[in-house]
């Protein structure tokens, strides 16, 4: 019952999204949504290993940015569809987070957090000298023909970030009620007792890495489409890697809930303060906001709904599931 209410939400998020392409024609409301729906999949992606599994991931940036630039070098040399980008970006990004985890995950803490800042570097200065993708300089993006069933570009790339917000959420709400979920919280509360209890514990981080980084590339794939440019600076810039991080913390990293609640309210209150004010202060309130939610409510948003009694539901588990162990 529970999976089934939640694609009926789902469903009707997804018509809703459509048909607002048909009823608003202030394209600025599809820059700010479009903005939004793509913290929600970057901070729901962040989580799975971040707040499941307690290795805490400063390479948001990299994830997104190989996205960009695989949606750039596929649509530049076979000029395929954007379906089939953000299909290739997400393929790219399970492989590229399997290597990487294979190559760090053995590190923790701090150690681990600072080999994926070296990531963001390096795949950037990869980037920078590809020629093929436009180099430092960058690229411009012509779009392809609109499909007739969508009335604007900025309508439709809204509507595909909601399709995409939809796959990151169901594949957060199940990790976290399964056999996988079970494991990677096992690791973040002690991974030398999960490891002795028979968890198989690099398999699971390696599965975690694995799914993250499809969702981070996948979400990547149509902002040169949205940009109309792709540029390194851009795509690899910092907000890509600390506000994914923050809004999962605001919201609270235990439910899958959690980092779409963050990533709401931060994000709106971001846009908000860029156009009434300026960009810079919409980072300070990232910062602001994320010290006093650390200090007051470290449990975040689903912590602080869970003491008024607002929020009861504990870990959803998948109506297949069948106690499956790790």
């Amino acid at each position: 019952m529970r999976w089934t209410g939640f694609w009926i939400g789902a469903a009707l998020f997804l018509v809703l999204a459509y048909a607002s392409t048909f009823m608003v024609t202030n394209t600025f409301f599809f820059f700010v949504g479009y903005v939004m729906l793509q913290f929600v999949v970057l901070a729901t992606a962040w989580n799975i290993l971040g707040g499941y599994a307690g290795y805490v991931n400063f390479g948001t940036s990299a994830f997104f940015g190989v996205g960009v630039y695989t949606a750039v070098a596929l649509f530049k040399a076979f000029a395929l569809p954007l379906p089939l980008q953000i299909l290739a970006a997400a393929v790219v990004g399970t492989a590229l987070g399997v290597a990487t985890g294979m190559m760090t995950l053995r590190l923790r803490g701090i150690f681990y957090s600072i080999a994926t800042v070296a990531l963001v570097i390096i795949l950037e200065t990869f980037v920078v000298n590809w020629k093929f993708v436009g180099g430092a300089a960058g690229i411009q993006i012509v779009r392809p023909s609109l499909p007739s069933f969508f009335p604007t570009y900025e309508g439709m790339l809204f509507v595909v970030a909601a399709v995409l917000v939809v796959i990151a959420v169901a594949v957060a709400r199940y990790v976290e009620g399964s056999w996988i979920g079970r494991g990677l919280r096992a690791i973040r509360d002690d991974e030398l007792a999960a490891e002795c209890s028979g968890v198989p514990t690099l398999r699971l981080k390696l599965i975690a890495c694995g799914i993250s980084g499809a969702l981070m590339c996948a979400i990547g794939a149509p902002n040169p489409m949205y940009q109309q440019f792709a540029i390194p600076g851009a795509a690899f810039e910092l907000p890509y890697s600390v506000s994914p991080l923050a809004m999962a913390l605001i919201g609270g990293t235990a439910h899958w809930i959690g980092p779409v609640l963050g990533a709401l309210l931060l994000s709106a209150t971001q846009q908000y303060l860029s156009v009434t004010i300026s960009s810079e202060l919409s980072l300070l309130a990232l910062g602001v906001m994320l010290v006093l939610f650390v200090i007051a409510a470290p449990e975040g948003l689903v912590g602080l709904l869970r003491k008024v009694g607002l929020f009861k539901t504990g870990t959803v588990r998948p109506s297949n599931e069948k106690g499956k162990g790790t």
